[in-house]
């Protein structure tokens, strides 16, 4: 009875442990693509502009707005700063 309860209790809590579960869509706004970053099903980030640029434009493809919306999603992941910087923007080609 004691190792049903043991065991018992061990899933419980290897249960309550479970991975997060992250999903990237991407979205289409007037002008462009935005993406939207989910954690186990609520909205972390909607990102409806390109980051980092002085003007307010959306990203001018999907594509874009997924390689972005990836680089984020990994930095998430990593538990890294998701900020993206103008160097990464060009280094994933993203048309400005």
């Amino acid at each position: 009875m004691k190792l049903l309860k043991l065991i018992f209790v061990f899933l419980l809590l290897v249960s309550c442990h479970q991975k997060p579960v992250y999903e990237l869509e991407s979205f289409q706004v007037d002008e462009g693509w935005g993406y939207t970053i989910a954690v186990n099903h609520k909205v972390l980030i909607k990102q409806t502009v390109i980051p980092t640029l002085s003007k307010q434009e959306s990203f001018k493809s999907r594509t874009d707005a997924l390689k972005v919306g990836n680089l984020v999603l990994e930095r998430i992941k990593q538990n890294l700063s998701p900020t993206i910087a103008k160097k990464d923007l060009i280094l994933l080609e993203i048309a400005l």
